[in-house]
């Protein structure tokens, strides 16, 4: 399996469930943080990798044989993009991942791939201004 080919299935992650950009910018949301060191299955053409985005922005790809491909990544102008030096790839990204709800997103490649968490992050609290106190 190509490297490039394995980039498409992480990719396909950035397309999201919608949630409200108020509801995001009220918990103070950091693109991707809800997913951060969780694993995200990710399949496109019946192959499924695990998916995972560590903090500091290095990730890993763990592909069906075990094999763990090392990559880094980015959120930011709506999108998520994966890159291992020799290939980036991104994905629209609006909103955060919900666990146990698939998303499927077309890549940057033209790769369309299933997204899903199984878990996620409890979103950091909500901080109050001067005014909300």
């Amino acid at each position: 399996m190509k490297i490039s080919f394995v980039f498409r299935f992480v990719v396909a992650l950035s397309g999201v469930v919608a949630m409200p950009a108020t509801a995001l910018a009220q918990a103070n949301w950091t693109p991707a943080s809800e997913i951060v060191g969780q694993p995200v299955q990710v399949t496109t053409n019946g192959v499924s990798n695990t998916v995972y985005l560590d903090s500091g922005g290095t990730a890993r790809i763990v592909t069906p044989g075990g094999n763990t491909v090392p990559a880094n990544w980015t959120a930011a102008n709506n999108q998520l993009c994966l890159a291992n030096g020799s290939a980036q790839e991104c994905w629209p990204y609006n909103a955060a991942f919900r666990a146990g709800t698939p998303v499927t997103l077309t890549s940057s490649c033209n790769a369309t791939s299933t997204w899903l968490a199984s878990s996620t992050n409890t979103p950091p609290p909500a901080v109050s201004g001067e005014r909300g106190r």
